[in-house]
């Protein structure tokens, strides 16, 4: 589940537009964005004035998992820490949580644009996995999964273990592989 925060964050980036420039928009103070996107002002109120000064409404769907934006705020946390393991139980969190919720709910659960996790593959690989789950149930996909930067120049693993073999093209689903990570389907199978 989004906290206000993530959301906020989100929606302000997706549109590519700077605190100050919301700011003007949603007629509110910088500082008043800053706090939200900090956790500090998550005010009902204030959360949907920033969300329509981005040009977006704020609904609510019933689930209690966490979404791609969220999953991807704590591999970057993970990531930034060095530890790819945890990374990794993020990212097959993310897959358990659309897996487990149908239609509107999974479509829900990715529409808000995922920050940078500031490494490439793992960008590429939270787009694949969205777009692989999503287009199982034939949902649209959310324009974010076909940005630029969800599409590395090589092919390459997430390099959780050195040790493990890169898979062979028929076993990496075909959405991860469009955008060169090449990660075995059966690591998101359910145990």
């Amino acid at each position: 589940m989004t906290n206000a925060s993530t959301l906020v964050r989100a929606a302000r980036k997706s549109r590519r537009l700077t605190q100050a420039q919301l700011a003007e928009r949603a007629r509110v103070d910088q500082g008043s964005i800053s706090r939200s996107e900090n956790g500090r002002d998550a005010d009902f109120s204030t959360i949907s004035r920033l969300l329509a000064g981005s040009g977006y409404r704020l609904y609510s769907a019933p689930s209690t998992r966490d979404d791609a934006a969220t999953v991807a705020a704590e591999i970057r946390l993970r990531l930034s820490t060095g530890d790819k393991d945890r990374a990794l139980r993020a990212l097959l969190q993310l897959n358990d949580n659309l897996v487990v919720e149908r239609g509107l709910v999974r479509g829900i659960l990715t529409i808000a644009e995922p920050e940078s996790t500031r490494v490439a593959v793992w960008d590429a690989a939270i787009a694949g996995l969205v777009a692989w789950r999503l287009n199982e149930e034939g949902l649209p996909l959310p324009d974010w999964t076909r940005a630029p930067s969800r599409f590395l120049r090589t092919s390459t693993t997430l390099g959780v273990d050195p040790a493990d073999p890169t898979p062979p093209l028929d076993e990496v689903p075909s959405e991860f592989a469009e955008r060169g990570v090449l990660v075995w389907r059966d690591t998101f199978a359910s145990i």
